[in-house]
C-alpha cells in the first residue's frame, strides 16, 4: 500500500490521480490533499477518501508535505508556487511524482541538488515516456532525446497568419484540455520549451541532444535515440492516468489504468519538423536553460504575465514571445541561486513584463 499526498487535488492532474486511487483502493491510500482555493471540492474529496490532513494554498501545502507521513507526493500544483512543496518533498526523502514542471524549471540547481537519484518521477506524459524508454539502455548509450509536440491549434500556420488569432482560438487545443495558461503555452510552444528545460534537468542530457518533433496524433509521447541507431518510443492513447499511475508507483505498472492502442484498425502517425520561425519559443527556452540561474524563472514569470495580457485583450498572440524575449534580454542574474533570489527575479520579471506590455498597447 502506497501512502500518497496529492497537491493540486481539485485540478486536472489531481482529479485524475484520485480516479487512479479510486480504482485501486488496495494499492494506494490518500493521506493528504491540498488545493489552491476550491475549499468545497477539497472537503468533498477529503470526505470521500477519509483524509484528515488538508491544505489550501502553496504555503499550507508545503507544511502538509513536511508534517504528513507518506511514501509519495504528487505535485500537481500549477505554476512556480509549487517550488516550496517540491523542495519539501525532496528534503523529507519522499518520492516526488512531479507534474508541476515549473518548480523544477524555476528551481533548477536548487531542486537537483537535494534530489537523490531516482527520487523525482516525471508525470508529464513526454517525460514519463522518456523515463520508460530509458529503461531500454544505459545513460552512456543515449544519443538524443526527442520530445513530441502536438503542434497545438496553429500547427502549419505561418508567423504572419498568427498576428490576429484570438484567445478562444488559442484555447482550442486538438487533443488536451489543460487550463488557460498551459493550453495557451501549448499554442505558443512555450510549454514545449519548458519541457526541454525539464528534460535537461531530469535526465542530464545536453540541450544540443534534445530535439522537438511535431506529432499531431499525440500517440507517441516521446522517444529516446540510442548510439546504435535504435529509437525506443512510448506510445499510448492520450490519457494522463497512465503517467500519473507510474508516478504514484514507479517503476511498477498499474493494470487497466489506460486503454491500449487498437492494432486491428488501420491508422497513420505523422511526424513533422518544428517551424522555429513561426514558433521561436523552443529556441528561446534552450538559450534560457543554458544560461541557468534565475533566467528560467524570469522566462516563466514573463510568460505568465504575457498570457494574462493576451487573454485580457492587451497583447497580441505573437506579442507573448516578444515580451518574454525582451524581459529575458534585460535580466541580470545574481551570483548565487537562492529561493530569495528566485522570488526577487520573478517579481522583477513580472513588473518588467507589465511595463513592456503597457508600452506595446
Amino acid at each position: 500500500m502506497r501512502r500518497v499526498i496529492i497537491l493540486g487535488s481539485t485540478g486536472s492532474i489531481g482529479t485524475q490521480a484520485l480516479d487512479v486511487v479510486r480504482a485501486n483502493p488496495r494499492r494506494f491510500e490518500v493521506v493528504g490533499l491540498a488545493a489552491g482555493s476550491d475549499r468545497d471540492t477539497l472537503e468533498a474529496q477529503a470526505t470521500e477518501f477519509g483524509v484528515d490532513s488538508t491544505a489550501l494554498g502553496a504555503v499550507e501545502a508545503e507544511q502538509l508535505v513536511r508534517d504528513v507521513d507518506a511514501d509519495v507526493v504528487l505535485n500537481g500544483i500549477t505554476g512556480s508556487v509549487g517550488l516550496g512543496p517540491t523542495l519539501a518533498a525532496l528534503e523529507t526523502g519522499r518520492t516526488l511524482a512531479l507534474a508541476n514542471k515549473e518548480s523544477l524549471i524555476v528551481g533548477g540547481d536548487l531542486v537537483t541538488a537535494v534530489a537523490r537519484p531516482g527520487q523525482i518521477v516525471p508525470v508529464d506524459s513526454e517525460h514519463s515516456a522518456i523515463a520508460q524508454a530509458l529503461r531500454s539502455g544505459e545513460h552512456s548509450e543515449v544519443r538524443r532525446l526527442v520530445l513530441t509536440a502536438s503542434g497545438g491549434p496553429f500547427r502549419g500556420r505561418s508567423r504572419a497568419s498568427l498576428e490576429d488569432v484570438t484567445p478562444a482560438e488559442a484555447l482550442a487545443h486538438p487533443t488536451w484540455d489543460m487550463g488557460r495558461v498551459v493550453t495557451t503555452n501549448s499554442a505558443t510552444l512555450v510549454n514545449k520549451g519548458l519541457e526541454v528545460i525539464e528534460a535537461h534537468l531530469l535526465f542530464a542530457v545536453p540541450y544540443s541532444e534534445i530535439d522537438v518533433v511535431v506529432h499531431p496524433q499525440s500517440i507517441v509521447h516521446s522517444m529516446v535515440e540510442f548510439v546504435d541507431g535504435s529509437t525506443i518510443a512510448q506510445a499510448s492513447p492520450p490519457d494522463m492516468r497512465l503517467p500519473i499511475s507510474l508516478g504514484l508507483d514507479w517503476p511498477n505498472r498499474v493494470a487497466g489504468v489506460g486503454r491500449p492502442l487498437d492494432w486491428t484498425t488501420a491508422t497513420s502517425w505523422t511526424f513533422e519538423p518544428l517551424d522555429h520561425a513561426a514558433f521561436p519559443a523552443v529556441h528561446l527556452a534552450k538559450q534560457v536553460g543554458r544560461a541557468g540561474g534565475t533566467y528560467p524563472a524570469v522566462f516563466n514569470a514573463a510568460n505568465e504575465q504575457a498570457v494574462d495580457a493576451f487573454h485580457e485583450g492587451r497583447l497580441s498572440f505573437l506579442g507573448i514571445i516578444d515580451v518574454i524575449e525582451r524581459v529575458v534580454d534585460k535580466h541580470d542574474a545574481p551570483d548565487a541561486l537562492t529561493r530569495d533570489a528566485l522570488a526577487d527575479a520573478e517579481h522583477w520579471a513580472r513588473r518588467k513584463a507589465d511595463k513592456v506590455i503597457a508600452a506595446a498597447s
